[in-house]
């Protein structure tokens, strides 16, 4: 019986296997991670930590406003938004209502003229772009207190 003799070329593409593997890893691994330093970060508002941070008082504002029991009912009509004001007691606010149309898309804000009204507000809309606004407006009462309204409106 007769041993094969050793031929030391049969394995030479067996390290070529390792660097290969290891080359496979390292372009992967490049690949994701450009992907996640190049995509959405996952924050979509600025400043989220330290707005994280405030969030109670936010929760006591919107408390505070519940406690008031005020009733705003907003609609929009033709190129106006009418805004109905009442107290508790369902007796009409007499106030100032100021504010913005804000287009939530694209940051776009349009000044709203300044309405003193009682009960029954209504807001002249300038010409404005087709789809959505949001009216950000401060109710304040003859009396000092203030109530925030935030109301969506999709505009054709």
């Amino acid at each position: 019986m007769s041993i094969p003799a050793h031929d030391p070329s049969r394995g030479r593409w067996i390290p070529w296997i390792f660097v290969g593997g290891m080359l496979v890893v390292v372009v992967v691994n490049g690949v994701l991670i450009f992907q996640a330093l190049s995509t959405f970060t996952g924050v979509s508002v600025g400043q989220a930590y330290d707005r994280g941070r405030t969030y109670n008082h936010i929760l006591a504002e919107a408390a505070r406003q519940d406690a008031l029991g005020w009733t705003l009912n907003t609609r929009l009509e033709g190129g106006r938004v009418i805004v109905n004001a009442r107290d508790r007691g369902g007796a009409p606010i007499q106030g100032v209502l100021e504010g913005h149309m804000l287009r939530p898309l694209d940051g776009e804000r349009v000044a709203l003229p300044e309405t003193v009204a009682t009960g029954r507000f209504t807001l002249e809309l300038p010409e404005l772009r087709a789809g959505l606004w949001e009216l950000r407006g401060l109710l304040t009462s003859a009396s000092g207190e203030r109530h925030d309204l935030r109301q969506r409106f999709t505009l054709p």
